[in-house]
């Protein structure tokens, strides 16, 4: 299965202070994405609501963060940069990966998720991936 995170919609669902640091912000979330594929994917794939699945996550960046070069790695993450608008390179990649694979995007953007949802793909909102993930 594939899940496509809406990197800036998930940043910007928590009021931490990521707007004053919006690469640190990309890198702390790839990091804990990094980081639940290491350790155990099981609990990802559980609130994604797809038990037992082989979890391959794309993180989609925009703006400041789709400058970021130095995220950490994983062999199941996958970073995109987003040279425009980052909904529209979501919405893409969410369709070309829907033909092969279920899809699951995760944003609250409601624009984006009537979007995803014509494609094939289902949704989720930040706080469902924020919580199933290490860290604060």
């Amino acid at each position: 299965m594939h899940v496509v995170v809406d990197g800036a919609n998930v940043v910007g669902s928590r009021p931490d202070g990521w707007w004053r640091d919006r690469p640190g912000a990309a890198r702390r979330l790839a990091g804990r994405l990094a980081a639940a594929l290491t350790v155990d994917p099981a609990p990802l794939a559980d609130a994604l609501d797809h038990p037992g699945a082989d979890v391959q996550v794309h993180l989609v960046l925009e703006g400041a963060a789709a400058g970021v070069e130095d995220l950490p790695t994983h062999p199941r993450l996958a970073v995109v940069h987003a040279e425009g608008d980052g909904d529209a390179a979501i919405a893409a990649l969410a369709a070309e990966l829907a033909a092969d694979a279920p899809v699951v995007v995760v944003t609250a953007d409601r624009d984006l998720r009537e979007r995803v949802r014509a494609a094939g793909a289902t949704t989720l909102g930040p706080h469902a991936l924020l919580d199933a993930l290490p860290g604060p």
